[in-house]
């Protein structure tokens, strides 16, 4: 069975001691993940200190103090290199790549948020939505577990993964941990499944390189 979390979302949970009671018992960090190379590394290093109090004050007001804002900030780097003019193939667009009708969704009850491609409401909106997606998984994943679900559903949409999960629960007896869902995901119908699996492990290789001392 492929290893049930990536290291450093694993590590995140670990160390940071995100809101709410811990499901599982604490365990020592893993090791992280490799250095990144080439092309991702350069990426890594342009960026090393864009948008980054924006990136810690919305994920102070959706997720507390005590949650690590480079997670996120990982996350946008593997979404669009922190282009805030990024616009892809389905007309997902900036920092965060949200869709035109998640966005409009989010700004019905966040009037207070301008445009879409406006670097501060687009990580804004995109770590709103995480938060979502975290509190929406709250009930039967776990704590250690739950990043990788929430990136999980922010690509590929929550109505996947939840198919992946009984597809998970009818294969292997068991849809708690991602690597249930890295095990069942070929035979899930309607899934792009490499472009999410390789998501959530990017967002991990991101968030190794920015923990690292520079």
């Amino acid at each position: 069975m492929p290893g049930w979390r990536t290291p450093c979302l694993a590590a995140l949970v670990v160390a940071m001691g995100v809101a709410g009671p811990t499901t599982a018992p604490a365990q020592s960090a893993p090791a992280q993940a490799a250095p990144l190379r080439g092309a991702a590394k350069r990426l890594a290093d342009r960026n090393a200190s864009r948008y980054d109090e924006i990136f810690r004050r919305y994920t102070k007001r959706y997720f507390g103090p005590g949650f690590d804002w480079r997670l996120f900030k990982a996350q946008g780097m593997a979404e669009s290199g922190l282009d805030p003019d990024a616009t892809s193939y389905v007309g997902a667009r900036g920092i965060m790549q949200l869709m035109p009708a998640t966005y409009q969704g989010i700004t019905s009850r966040r009037p207070e948020f301008g445009a879409i491609n406006d670097p501060e409401w687009n990580i804004a909106a995109g770590i709103m939505h995480d938060r979502y997606l975290w509190k929406l998984w709250s009930e039967s994943i776990s704590e250690r577990e739950r990043p990788a679900f929430m990136f999980g559903s922010y690509n590929a949409g929550e109505g996947t993964i939840r198919r992946a999960r009984r597809s998970a629960l009818d294969r292997v007896g068991a849809a708690e941990e991602w690597a249930h869902i890295e095990e069942v995901a070929p035979t899930v119908p309607r899934w792009r499944y490499r472009e999410t699996l390789d998501y959530v492990r990017k967002i991990d290789r991101y968030y190794g390189d920015i923990r690292r001392p520079r």
